[in-house]
């Protein structure tokens, strides 16, 4: 069967506030650029957050070996969490903090989405030494939190541990503590690890849509709660806000990654024009928004 060509964006200026980079280095942003590009659009990076390493020491008693043996389960929510744990792991003279005798229970690395890419064969024997038949990687149908935690099934008092983000300077969105509940409601001991910390990426973050000479963007792409939150406080630093932003761009569409993204922009007063159905990449909102131009056509 033939590959149907993804929807183009050719000539669409796209601002995104996707961070550029991630706690290990690579970046959301970066991928989002990429595929922007891949389909013919101008992107406009607009990073309102970043994201930054956490303290070493912070991490170090996770990588330790045997330092995981009291767990069942590994919970990533964020491919930053993915590549920050990564790094810790890399940094550690002694590796291998899950132990690979043979009697012990499988143990469940899980991730949503396409983030699940980086539990490679590199990242998973940097767990275990014997990965084969002792490590279980777990991708939920449904690439949300909720959806990990079903997938997940009941924790019947087993500890998961859970690499997630120290939030600074914002307001943390309730994605986490949701997950984190939904995980003690299932039954599991849910054991918060902070090993990246999210902020604001500072008082001239929005001058790329405020700045008098900005060119008009078709569409602005938010991929977090966070991300307009921080959005909203570069305006008003800049001394504008979002209704005169909107003003200024009547013909600006406004997309979110997925309804949990989109639920979090209304929370904080943004109407959403497009929302993507698909969210284990960000293909599913670029998709969305090119189909949105079409109907406008």
């Amino acid at each position: 069967m033939a590959l149907l060509e993804p929807l183009s964006l050719a000539g669409r200026r796209v601002a995104f506030t996707t961070p550029q980079t991630d706690a290990g280095g690579g970046g959301y942003g970066g991928r989002l650029q990429d595929i922007l590009r891949q389909r013919g659009a101008h992107p406009l990076p607009v990073p309102t957050i970043a994201i930054r390493p956490q303290d070493p020491d912070r991490l170090r008693p996770f990588v330790l070996p045997g330092a995981l043996d009291p767990f069942a389960a590994l919970a990533f929510t964020s491919r930053s969490g993915i590549s920050a744990f990564s790094r810790a792991l890399q940094s550690s003279p002694a590796q291998h903090p899950l132990s690979d005798a043979a009697s012990a229970l499988p143990f469940t690395v899980a991730a949503l989405g396409s983030d699940a890419d980086l539990l490679d064969g590199v990242f998973l024997s940097r767990l275990c030494r014997d990965v084969s038949g002792r490590i279980f990687v777990l991708v939920p149908d449904v690439p949300t939190p909720a959806g990990l935690v079903e997938a997940l099934g009941p924790g019947s008092g087993r500890r998961v541990l859970c690499p997630v983000p120290d939030v600074v300077g914002l307001h943390e969105p309730p994605v986490v503590p949701g997950f984190l509940a939904g995980l003690e409601t299932a039954g599991w001991v849910a054991v918060r690890a902070p090993v990246y910390t999210t902020c604001w990426a500072g008082p001239r973050c929005a001058e790329a849509l405020v700045a008098p000479d900005a060119a008009a963007p078709d569409a602005i792409v938010f991929t977090s709660t966070a991300e307009v939150e921080g959005l909203l406080k570069g305006l008003d630093a800049a001394g504008w806000s979002w209704p005169r932003l909107r003003a200024r761009w009547p013909g600006m569409v406004v997309a979110a990654h997925g309804p949990v993204t989109a639920d979090g922009v209304r929370r904080l007063g943004i109407e959403v024009d497009v929302v993507s159905s698909r969210f284990s990449s960000f293909h599913g909102v670029l998709d969305a928004l090119a189909a949105n131009f079409l109907l406008q056509k």
